[in-house]
């Protein structure tokens, strides 16, 4: 038993406190003396209900989820006045791993689960049995059905400022092409955004909306190369992240080509650095703010599982748009 249990064990069972005796009077004293002497952490540790954390997240080799990440482990230390433990995982957009991924979660018996879902819908059987043994789960980036909270940008707002700058660029009227991605709900609401915001001009045609991405460098690539074989003139190109962007121009440097302009989503810093550049046709990307988002899954986890009342469960954060000035 630690000494502040074994104080508070006195006090509440001998209710002796109150008798009116020198040596009685003086233990008590010295008691609280001690108590308030106890340093934060060791006081914390012994309230905190936060001491576990798992985390699945789609891509590790993506900046966005690495700064989502630190920033969740960080608030969670900040919180929880005392380290936790924290289990990270990258299921590469693989639901079957993720599944395996939250099992193992379950079976260390952590406090709290926070997960980008690499399927909204068929993660929710997991999401239940987690629930069910008192896990609190968060969907952040992507939404989750059955999760106690969901905290994600506004990806459609996200989708409508990036294609919005795009359709400036061009004078409202070009060949438009649409590097998508996995099927989640994040990548699904921004090309909708995007597509919104571009059917407000008759002068713009959408040359494809369907080639996926993979959301990474490789897969980035890999589409360009196809549509820059399909098409011989492409005024604009919209990718779901900053990874896709990043391989569409590698892409388009190797065949040559230079005749368009192309936003994308995420902010991460190697994408504003390429904007910098003057010769660069990447000219604008929708900025996502994972310490914010950090930020709310662990205050809401927090409240959840000290059984207070949670009023906001599905919150979204408005995106930036950082362009080349």
């Amino acid at each position: 038993m630690s000494v502040f249990n074994t104080i508070k064990l006195f006090i509440g069972k001998t209710r002796l406190c109150s008798l009116k005796l020198p040596i009685l009077h003086s233990l008590c004293t010295l008691s609280i003396v001690i108590i308030l002497l106890i340093p934060d952490s060791i006081r914390s540790s012994e309230t905190s209900p936060l001491r576990s954390i798992g985390i699945s997240v789609a891509d590790l080799g993506n900046p966005y989820f690495v700064s989502l990440v630190d920033s969740i482990a960080s608030k969670a230390e900040e919180s929880a006045g005392q380290p936790v433990k924290m289990l990270i995982r990258s299921d590469a957009y693989d639901l079957d791993r993720q599944i395996e991924q939250l099992n193992y979660f379950i079976e260390q018996n952590v406090d709290l689960i926070i997960l980008t879902a690499a399927d909204e819908y068929k993660v929710a059987a997991v999401v239940s049995r987690a629930q069910r043994l008192g896990i609190k789960v968060i969907a952040v980036d992507v939404n989750a059905k059955g999760a106690d909270a969901t905290i994600t940008t506004d990806n459609v707002q996200a989708g409508v400022v990036a294609c919005e700058k795009l359709a400036e660029k061009i004078n409202y009227k070009g060949d438009f092409v649409i590097i998508n991605g996995v099927l989640v709900s994040s990548v699904i609401e921004r090309v909708a955004g995007c597509k919104s915001a571009l059917s407000k001009y008759p002068d713009i045609t959408i040359l494809s909306d369907r080639m996926n991405g993979t959301g990474s460098v490789e897969g980035g690539m890999e589409a360009m190369t196809y549509l820059m074989e399909t098409y011989d003139h492409i005024d604009a190109v919209f990718t779901i992240n900053d990874p896709t962007a990043l391989g569409a121009l590698r892409a388009a440097k190797q065949a040559n080509r230079n005749e368009f302009i192309m936003v994308s989503v995420d902010g991460a810093p190697f994408a504003i650095d390429l904007i910098k550049e003057e010769s660069n046709p990447w000219v604008a990307t929708a900025i996502q703010r994972p310490e914010i988002m950090a930020e709310k899954a662990i205050d809401i986890g927090m409240d959840l599982l000290m059984g207070k009342e949670v009023a906001q469960r599905f919150i979204l954060i408005p995106s930036i748009l950082v362009e080349k000035k």
